[in-house]
């Protein structure tokens, strides 16, 4: 039996992992936290890793249990841990493939900076409140912001490091949203209307990290989206062709989902958030014009 190993630190790392479960192959999970192995289905096929590797750790699992593959679809901004498993597939001389997310079309009127010590020499040239949606592991880089007590609100992951981040950077407990996403349009603009926010930070994570629903949002808001840039990222594939490639070469079934939705009198407004969803990932869409309207 085929031997894979998925670096599943993303929406679509996780579906990639659901998917290969079901399959004839032997699958291991790795995530950096406890948090994100209960995001995973169990399974028989399925071993779950739950803590941080560095590449000595990664090189010693790939030594101990030959894979076939290993699959790379950690976070588009995660260049250190992307660097550190391709180095270990290098060292073993395991076959490594990265999944690619496509990047977000900026428009016109987004600032977009190379990186968090950009966005805080230019936040420091601006005035009014900041709702950063950019986790809490560089909380410490935007400390440096005048007024940071006073004009940031950070929105982090309900988990006992983020929150403690964000005390140690002085944030108070009302400056501080702890929620787990996906977020809607209508979540982030509630959101940025509770904090009062005339800029809101992000990275570009691509559709399946929220960022059309945020561009949307501050743009309903009034606020002004500042953009960190993505790390240079190097060969990969899509979902669609990291699917292709476990079929043709692993003897992996691809079974499309169906799903029925109710969508009441056909017009967006109408519309669950789920069902609009589901209309947008959609493959296929089978049923009435208006729908895709």
């Amino acid at each position: 039996m085929y031997r894979i190993c998925v670096f599943a630190g993303t929406t679509e790392g996780r579906e990639l992992v659901e998917f290969l479960s079901s399959q004839p192959v032997d699958v291991t999970a790795c995530v950096a936290t406890e948090y994100g192995k209960t995001l995973l289905s169990a399974a028989d096929n399925l071993t779950v890793s739950a803590k941080r590797l560095p590449v000595a750790e990664i090189t010693k699992m790939l030594s101990a249990t030959p894979f076939d593959l290993v699959i790379d679809a950690t976070h588009p901004y995660a260049a250190s841990i992307t660097q550190s498993i391709s180095a270990a597939c290098h060292a073993t001389e395991t076959e490594y493939l990265r999944l690619l997310r496509e990047a977000s079309a900026i428009s016109s009127d987004v600032v977009y900076v190379p990186d968090t010590e950009s966005a805080v020499k230019f936040l420091n040239d601006t005035e009014g409140n900041i709702l950063l949606t950019t986790g809490s592991k560089e909380l410490a880089k935007y400390s440096e912001l005048n007024d940071f007590a006073e004009r940031v609100f950070a929105r982090v992951l309900p988990m006992d490091m983020s929150l403690e981040a964000c005390h140690a950077v002085g944030l108070k407990a009302s400056h501080i949203v702890a929620m787990q996403g996906p977020f809607s349009e209508e979540m982030n603009l509630a959101l940025l209307h509770a904090v009062s926010a005339s800029w809101l930070v992000t990275k570009d994570g691509g559709e399946p990290g929220g960022f059309d629903a945020k561009v949307s949002a501050a743009q309903k808001a009034n606020a002004r989206l500042l953009v960190i840039g993505r790390p240079e990222q190097k060969d990969g594939v899509s979902f669609s062709e990291a699917i292709t490639l476990l079929c043709t070469r692993f003897g992996c079934v691809y079974k499309p989902h169906v799903e029925v939705l109710g969508i009441g009198l056909g017009n967006r407004e109408t519309m669950t958030e789920a069902v609009r969803q589901a209309i947008k990932h959609a493959d296929c869409l089978i049923g009435a014009k208006r729908t895709s309207s």
